[in-house]
């Protein structure tokens, strides 16, 4: 497989894999007035051969671990297991994500949800693999800290007239936060250990797990919106446009992107989990400004809470500089 050893070739891994993941759920947003519990169904297929596409090709060639094919007829029963449960709890917490996104928009749901789960996925990653400078790391996500409570700021004032909402909005955030910052871990051991399987393999376990999770969990959530919206049903999941199913598998092939490469970073031997997935989720910079600058979802927010926003954005970018350059100060 290949695996990149060179910090330029890994920091560029790390930075694509940031866009993927602050910009799939554009592709949401391209589908108007469809159902995020029918976007979903898409979603899950996108991912799938996302996964089947980049182990075939960067997992098959390179002269580091085993082919992809390899790894997966050789992966012990605790390296599946561990993949799979990641993949299980991310899709819980995507599919919290993704209404919270329908409830609260990009420029919220991802800077408290991701931001969470920064917080706690590279905490307990880097009890598992303890890389970088933890005076940098650590000392950026008390920063990230910060802009998750000024993002929360900025939404509060922005619906004030719309309390119940917006508390529901927060709150569905928080959840996927805790939730999304759990999952990373899990794939993480299953790459160490005594039995490590390889990141492709990792990411193709982990989307089983997601495909498995998403046919009861999303059906719940068809039947029972938390939006407080009605039910929806799948047939009309097949009265869509197709250009709407086109977009549902792009967005889970954006993701699946950047999770590959993310895993691919994170077994670096300079870099470490717990940076991989830190300057990963400066995904939430770049949905942020997808949600501000071309969806204008702040557009007519009163000043206070641009002021806010502004400062969110100030913290989330001092807070990820910090944990970029904590591979260099080990």
């Amino acid at each position: 497989m290949y695996q990149p050893e060179i910090y330029g070739i890994v920091l560029s891994f790390m930075i694509i894999s940031m866009f993927c993941w602050g910009s799939w759920a554009n592709t949401l947003k391209l589908c108007p007035k469809f159902r995020f519990q029918l976007y979903y169904w898409d979603y899950v297929i996108g991912l799938l051969l996302g996964a089947c596409i980049w182990g075939l090709t960067l997992g098959s060639f390179g002269s580091t671990g085993q082919r992809f094919l390899v790894d997966i007829a050789s992966a012990s029963s605790r390296t599946f297991l561990l993949a799979f449960m990641g993949g299980v709890v991310f899709n819980v917490a995507n599919l919290l994500l993704v209404a919270a996104i329908d409830i609260a928009g990009l420029a919220v749901a991802f800077p408290i949800g991701i931001g969470l789960a920064l917080v706690v996925g590279a905490v307990s990653s880097y009890l598992i693999t303890p890389k970088g400078n933890p005076l940098l790391l650590f000392g950026g996500i008390a920063l990230v800290v910060a802009a998750i409570a000024f993002d929360a700021i900025a939404y509060r004032i922005r619906e004030a007239n719309k309390a119940a909402m917006s508390r529901r909005g927060i709150v569905i955030s928080l959840i996927a936060g805790v939730l999304m910052g759990c999952f990373y871990p899990c794939v993480s051991a299953a790459m160490t250990g005594a039995d490590p399987v390889g990141p492709y393999a990792a990411v193709l376990f982990l989307a089983l797990g997601v495909l498995v999770c998403a046919i009861p969990f999303n059906w719940l959530l068809m039947r029972k919106p938390l939006d407080g919206g009605r039910a929806t049903s799948i047939g009309e999941y097949f009265q869509a446009p197709v250009s709407f199913h086109f977009w549902g598998v792009l967005g889970g092939a954006i993701w699946c992107t950047g999770t590959v490469l993310n895993f691919v970073s994170s077994q670096a031997h300079i870099v470490g989990p717990a940076v991989s997935y830190s300057i990963g989720q400066g995904a939430t910079m770049i949905s942020a400004c997808w949600g501000v600058f071309v969806w204008r979802e702040f557009a007519t927010a009163p000043s206070p809470s641009r002021i806010f926003l502004a400062w969110m954005f100030v913290l989330f970018l001092s807070g990820l500089t910090a944990v970029a350059v904590a591979p260099l100060f080990s």
